[in-house]
């Protein structure tokens, strides 16, 4: 079997030839930052699999790869870039990678609610233009943490905000159980937790999740984040939550549309703290996706 990585950066190319072995299937490394869709059937024509980083793999494009078998998406999120159902009756499938970034994602998520509490990119921004805003903070120990799905990524804040003083709660669409946590119906969550913290998949059920109807349901003045998926929430839900002061913070990993357009309205609020999808980009987390999409790439040419 033959294989390409179709979207390798410099630093994912690096590292993916330090982690191959002899006997490994045979695999193309194509440096580049985004592929256009029309030109997919001429990079992938021959190959068996493909990995893949961030690139869109639209169906009609796929159908015209009758050598594919295989997607590995280097994450969980194939949904935002593809649809396997779709594939699947292609006879391709969508090979995901889970619990690679936890503790990437978990202290992204905990660094970015410490800099909404703390108001630290406003401050940043102001003393940068020669100002010295001296901005209120939130205090976190004694506060509430409530956390809307319970994977390994929200196992991993929840270690993090129990050793620093916060009460955590927990809601997950099945039933579970974790040291220190509390597990409650959404709508206590939502009406008792000082900062909401998403961590659900996405799928045709979890995309809107939360709709204007609960973040309305939120404590007023709640810090929301954000490092799971933009879609899971109604942005102009947020975007007027934010601007009427109901939702006193957003500090936001990911969004609808990425990159951000530079003239959105998540860019002109104060109120929100932004990173770019980097939640899980630590040498660790990369080292563990690229070792993980090696086994399955291996178990393929075994199978």
């Amino acid at each position: 079997m033959r294989g390409l990585f179709l979207d390798a950066d410099d630093t994912m190319a690096a590292i993916f030839a330090r982690l191959q072995r002899s006997g490994d299937p045979a695999v193309t490394v194509n440096r580049a930052a985004r592929i256009a869709p029309e030109d997919l059937p001429r990079l992938l024509a021959g190959y068996d699999f493909v990995l893949d980083d961030h690139s869109a793999l639209p169906t009609a494009a796929l159908a015209a790869c009758p050598a594919l078998r295989h997607v590995i998406f280097l994450g969980t999120g194939a949904r935002s870039y593809m649809n396997p159902e779709e594939l699947a009756a292609l006879g391709i499938t969508v090979h995901t990678i889970k619990g690679y970034g936890d503790t990437a994602v978990a202290e992204h998520s905990i660094a970015l609610m410490w800099a909404a509490a703390r108001g630290i990119a406003a401050m940043d921004r102001g003393v940068r233009a020669g100002g010295w805003p001296r901005i209120p903070g939130v205090q976190l120990t004694g506060k509430t943490l409530g956390l809307i799905g319970f994977g390994g990524i929200a196992a991993e804040v929840a270690r993090i905000a129990t050793g620093s003083g916060m009460r955590v709660l927990a809601w997950n669409r099945s039933p579970k159980t974790a040291a220190g946590v509390s597990f409650v119906g959404l709508d206590t969550l939502l009406a008792e937790s000082d900062v909401v913290s998403l961590h659900l998949l996405l799928t045709d059920e979890t995309r809107g999740f939360l709709d204007a109807g609960r973040l309305a349901r939120l404590r007023p003045g709640v810090i929301l984040v954000n490092t799971a998926r933009g879609a899971l929430v109604d942005e102009a839900a947020l975007i007027a939550g934010l601007e009427g002061g109901h939702i006193g913070h957003a500090a936001l990993d990911v969004f609808a549309t990425e990159p951000l357009p530079a003239d959105h309205p998540l860019t002109r609020l104060a109120n929100v703290t932004l990173s770019a999808h980097s939640g899980f980009l630590t040498p660790e987390a990369n080292e563990t996706l690229l070792q993980r999409a090696l086994e399955i790439a291996r178990g393929l040419c075994e199978g």
